[in-house]
C-alpha cells in the first residue's frame, strides 16, 4: 500500500482547536475546499480522537494533561500564533509544532501550512526508523566482533581473514553476517562447509 502524498489532502481528518469564530470559520471554508474532515470538539472532552494533523490556537496554551494526551503522539501539529513573545514560543515549542500560521488567519497559506506539516511528519517518521535500524546493527556489531575474534582464535588467523570466513559462511548459507555471528557465538565456532 502507497503512502498518501503531502500535496492530497482529501480525506484527511483534523482536529482543530481555534478560540476566534472568525478564524475558525475561514479554517473550515478552507479546509472543506481541500475535502479536509473537521473535528473542532473540545480538546479534553474525548480522550482518542485520532487525526492526520492537528491545528490548535496558542491561546489554549499551556495545555492541560488531558489536552496533550490528544495532541501528542498524532498527527503533525500546526500552531496558529497570536504573539510571539518568548514565553509563547517556549509553550508552542513543547507541542513540537510540524508548521504554523499567524492570526488574523487568511486562507492563503493553510493549504501550504498543512503540506509542510504533513510532509515534516513523514520525514520525522522515516528518520526515526533509520534510527532504530542504524541503533540495530550497532548492536549487533557487538556479536560480529566477538565471532570474529572467536574465528581468529578458533583458526589462529588475522582479523581479516577471520571475518572473510565469517562472510563466506554467511553466503553460502544464505544468511545475513549478523545472523551467522550469533550463531558463530551460540556454537562456539564456525558452521560447516566453510572452505
Amino acid at each position: 500500500m502507497s503512502k498518501p502524498s503531502s500535496f492530497s489532502l482529501r480525506g484527511r481528518k483534523a482536529l482543530v482547536a481555534i478560540k476566534d469564530d472568525r478564524d475558525l470559520s475561514i479554517v473550515r471554508r478552507q479546509f472543506e475546499r481541500l475535502g479536509i474532515e473537521i473535528d473542532s470538539g473540545e480538546l479534553d472532552s474525548a480522550p482518542e480522537r485520532r487525526a492526520d494533523v492537528t491545528l490548535i490556537d496558542d491561546e489554549f496554551l499551556p495545555l492541560n494533561p488531558t489536552m496533550k494526551r490528544t495532541l501528542l503522539g498524532g498527527g503533525p501539529i500546526i500552531a496558529l500564533l497570536g504573539t510571539e513573545t518568548p514565553s509563547r514560543l517556549k509553550l508552542l515549542l513543547e507541542l513540537d509544532p510540524a508548521s504554523f500560521l499567524v492570526k488574523p488567519l487568511r486562507s492563503a497559506g493553510i493549504y501550504a501550512a498543512l503540506v509542510l506539516a504533513l510532509e515534516r511528519a513523514e520525514r520525522t517518521n522515516e528518520l526515526k526508523q533509520q534510527v532504530v535500524k542504524l541503533e540495530e546493527r550497532l548492536r549487533s556489531r557487538r556479536i560480529v566482533l566477538a565471532a570474529v575474534l572467536q574465528v581468529m582464535h578458533s583458526h589462529a588467523i588475522a582479523e581479516p581473514a577471520a571475518f572473510a570466513l565469517i562472510r563466506r559462511a554467511a553466503m553460502e548459507q544464505r544468511k545475513t553476517i549478523e545472523q551467522m555471528s550469533a550463531e558463530i557465538a551460540a556454537k562456539g565456532s564456525l558452521p560447516r562447509a566453510t572452505g
